[in-house]
């Protein structure tokens, strides 16, 4: 099955057949279900939806099938074209539109398309409003407007350059102070709109660019993941350059990972680390990342006097947790950065921003900064599990195995040890077991792995 439908959208592969693959009847459907949604849950006669996509080869199809079926229930769209995940979480509260929706698989390769979902206030729908639209699809009882109540298409094409005017206007981000810094920087936009996006940014703050990947044409020269074994081309890059650092982002610019001086990878898990340090030094307060996030969050924000919690995965599960506990900022390990001064969503250019700012004011090397940090090293495997095996069965072992430590069960089992720790959950859509371990070295990361998923075998009779 190339068709994923969750509580947060759906995405799949282009082409073959409906119901197995993201084909335009699914987009059609499941757009007609997240607009009779919103009409029922806004209780308005007249309703607005943002719309946004990033650079992939089926982005344009998969936008005019979606904003012509909004139109088509009598719903008026903002038309923004190219542009990123948070440009859209921003432009709706700004527009007062009811919705969004981003048209980006993210992560995946270009085969892949998906529809995110967003509610009034920029933010990712709950678990119980997307089972609703899940269920919506389902039943396909859509009503459409009659000729004369069909809605309008407005186009929008300023809205990246609204985002870095807000990003600009941070009371934490100074363009001066970045000017000053006379930062050389290579950018790997993954041929996608943070080839527009970044670049653009990093001119306002008077950064010298190197573009690598930068044209939009979705042709993705590479993994679009930004995990080290994607990013051989920048890492040497950086380095030819003689540039400060290097940014990749993700296709949809929610997702930020540096690139060294010396070409190696500052870590995805060290985005947040670093952006959070910065504004801690600035404004005391509280963070969150999710319970497979790095440590050395935590260790950071003890440093700077405030607390740290952990989240269940999910970027909605992670803005859930910031509101209740008034984090300043948070976000997860791959590289997301949620900064509720500007808005509740990961956003790349936010995190660029408090970047460099970071470095600006403390000088140095960005390898310096690295080094600077406690150094934390991450495992992740999974194990294959038959069909027939209960899995929250072998969770529920794994839990009284270890209940005497620190365990968390808000998303499958978290065991903190006093110097490593091992997060198990079950996958959604196949029949493994994750298994995240961090340590202080790559050796003992692996070893914990390797002994967790011995021990599940042994509980479920495979060893």
């Amino acid at each position: 099955m190339t068709l994923i439908k969750s509580i947060s959208g759906i995405r799949g592969t282009i082409g073959g057949k409906t119901n197995d693959n993201l084909t335009p009847l699914d987009a059609v459907k499941f757009a007609a279900a997240y607009g009779s949604w919103l009409k029922d849950y806004s209780k308005k006669e007249k309703l607005m939806v943002v719309i946004g996509r990033d650079a992939r080869l089926s982005g344009e199809m998969i936008q005019n099938l979606v904003v012509s079926t909004l139109v088509g229930l009598g719903i008026d769209v903002i038309d923004l074209g190219l542009s990123t995940t948070p440009t859209v979480e921003i432009a709706v509260p700004l527009e007062k539109a009811d919705g969004g929706i981003i048209l980006t698989a993210s992560h995946n390769p270009k085969q892949w398309n998906a529809l995110k979902l967003l509610n009034e206030k920029g933010e990712f729908l709950d678990a119980e409003q997307g089972a609703k639209i899940l269920e919506l699809a389902e039943k396909e009882g859509f009503e459409f407007a009659e000729v004369d109540d069909l809605g309008e298409i407005i186009k929008n094409d300023s809205y990246i350059d609204i985002h870095i005017d807000e990003v600009l206007e941070l009371p934490l981000v100074d363009a001066e102070t970045i000017k000053k810094a006379g930062f050389k920087v290579v950018v790997d936009g993954v041929n996608s709109t943070g080839g527009i996006a970044i670049p653009k940014l990093l001119h306002e703050l008077g950064v010298e660019v190197v573009k690598l990947y930068c044209e939009p044409n979705g042709h993705f020269p590479h993994n679009p993941e930004p995990l080290k074994e994607h990013l051989g081309d920048i890492c040497k890059k950086v380095v030819e350059e003689e540039a400060d650092f290097g940014i990749v982002v993700d296709p949809d610019v929610d997702r930020l990972a540096f690139i060294s001086n010396d070409g190696e990878m500052f870590g995805e898990e060290y985005t947040l680390v670093a952006c959070a340090d910065y504004v801690l030094g600035k404004t005391k307060g509280n963070t969150v990342s999710n319970l497979s996030s790095s440590r050395a969050l935590r260790d950071v924000t003890q440093k700077h006097g405030g607390t740290y919690e952990a989240a269940a995965v999910g970027e909605v599960n992670v803005v859930t947790k910031m509101k209740v506990n008034n984090a300043i900022i948070g976000g997860e390990g791959n590289g997301g950065i949620i900064y509720p001064e500007s808005h509740y969503g990961r956003d790349a250019l936010v995190g660029t921003a408090l970047f460099l700012m970071l470095m600006a004011e403390r000088g140095g090397t960005v390898a310096e900064l690295r080094a600077s940090y406690p150094s934390y090293f991450m495992s992740k495997k999974k194990i294959e599990l038959t069909p027939e095996l209960d899995v929250d069965a072998l969770l529920e072992a794994m839990y009284h195995k270890y209940k005497d430590e620190e365990v968390s069960t808000i998303d499958g089992v978290k065991i903190d040890f006093a110097e490593n720790w091992v997060h198990l959950r079950k996958s959604n859509t196949e029949p493994i077991i994750r298994i995240y371990t961090e340590a202080k070295s790559q050796k003992e990361a692996d070893a914990l792995a390797d002994r967790i998923i011995l021990e599940i075998k042994e509980v479920a009779g495979l060893a």
